[in-house]
């Protein structure tokens, strides 16, 4: 019934082959440049697939009205629909029945395909609609791609943007005038006090190791961080700490906050350079000697703060056969499964980013937490409230946020 409906269709609409309505041509609004739009309605009986499947649509460019066409896309009329560019097209019902293209780049490099790189030149564009009533062309019609001042459809970034850094500043002024703020309480970074203190009851050392990765990765500038505040503890409570590291850069700025931690705490001269070494780039290489310093020093606390790979078992197991109290903090997902079976707490994921701001009660760092987790309460919040009013048939929010 559905395909002799749809050649009844066919037949009363295109008895003789017509061109789509509504052909436009138009440079993206919103862009860098080097973007083209062409746009058109679907043919009477299009929203029949079996007639759909029937009618083929084949765009061709030209530099002139008169010049040589290059034909640059063929498909068929159950392809290249309007809803599938929200971004551009918004969520309008008629899209489900218009057809659009990207025409890009279309400058042709001497000697080259036409697909090229480079300034953009006004296009020629040209449709032709093949169909069984025949062949019928609209346009041609000429557009040039240029670029956008604003990007309309990132207007929501800049102004999230703009309120994320009002509250930013706001919650920075406030930590100043009270830098006991409320933080939510993390077990791991208030059992470091308690791991110090033992070290030291003990007369054994505390071992802190950075991750195996460079300083450029933001875990080890975190637990770089950690470690600052860490050495004003360790120079308060007159213990000392080892810091065995794999990179040479890493290992000149530990040696620096460290030095910088023991100034702070007032003991400039408990500071011992030799403490914070270089080991070896060799993974596990690295992993052995830090190993065998645990069996040979029996540090009393071993703090793993940084991003790890395989080795974060062999650490972990030697720590605990050492008797040490052992605290790691990781963004590695795949390797904080050993560590919390292993260590005695764990720092999950962004808790190693918030640990200096926690353990310092500086006003900068603790106004930049308390305006992450606004940002991340806001987001949370757009998308539960984007499912419920998806759910109860209104999806404005679930459009906008598919959308930008």
């Amino acid at each position: 019934m559905i395909r002799a409906a749809a050649f009844v269709l066919l037949a009363a609409t295109a008895a003789t082959a017509q061109a789509p309505a509504d052909f436009k041509v138009y440079d993206r609004p919103g862009d860098a440049g080097g973007v083209i739009i062409a746009e058109w309605k679907g043919l009477p009986g299009e929203e029949i697939p079996e007639t759909a499947r029937r009618i083929e649509y084949v765009i061709s460019v030209s530099l002139s009205k008169d010049g040589e066409w290059k034909e640059i896309k063929r498909f068929p009329g159950t392809l290249q629909h309007k809803n599938e560019a929200p971004e551009i097209f918004g969520f309008s019902k008629s899209n489900e029945t218009e057809h659009f293209i990207a025409l890009k780049g279309l400058v042709p490099p001497p000697g080259g395909p036409w697909l090229g790189t480079g300034k953009s030149l006004p296009t020629w564009v040209k449709l032709e609609v093949i169909s069984p009533a025949g062949t019928a062309i609209a346009g041609p019609l000429v557009a040039e791609a240029k670029p956008n001042w604003w990007a309309w459809n990132k207007t929501n970034v800049f102004v999230f943007i703009l309120i994320f850094g009002v509250v930013t500043f706001w919650l920075i002024s406030k930590a100043r005038r009270n830098p006991n703020i409320f933080v939510r309480r993390i077990p791991g970074l208030d059992a470091m006090e308690e791991a110090i203190g033992r070290a030291t009851e003990m007369g054994r050392p505390i071992l802190y190791l950075n991750g195996l990765q460079s300083m450029e990765s933001i875990s080890t500038i975190a637990s770089v961080s950690i470690l600052g505040q860490i050495s004003k503890r360790v120079a308060s409570y007159d213990s000392q700490i080892l810091v065995p590291c794999r990179d040479a850069v890493v290992l000149s700025v530990c040696q620096e906050v460290m030095r910088e931690g023991f100034t702070a705490a007032g003991r400039p001269d408990k500071y011992r350079e030799q403490d914070a070494w270089f080991i070896t780039q060799e993974q596990f290489s690295y992993v052995a000697s830090v190993d065998g310093l645990m069996i040979r020093e029996k540090p009393a606390a071993c703090l793993y703060m940084g991003y790890y790979y395989a080795e974060s078992l062999l650490l972990a197991e030697t720590g605990g056969a050492t008797g040490a109290i052992q605290i790691a903090g990781t963004d590695s997902i795949t390797q904080l499964p050993f560590f919390i079976a292993c260590c005695d707490y764990t720092l999950i994921g962004e808790e190693l980013y918030a640990a200096s701001a926690y353990l310092s009660r500086e006003p900068l760092q603790l106004g930049s937490l308390r305006s992450q987790d606004a940002g991340k309460i806001f987001i949370i919040a757009t998308l539960f409230l984007g499912a419920l009013t998806a759910a109860a048939g209104y999806p404005f929010v679930k459009h906008l946020l598919a959308t930008f």
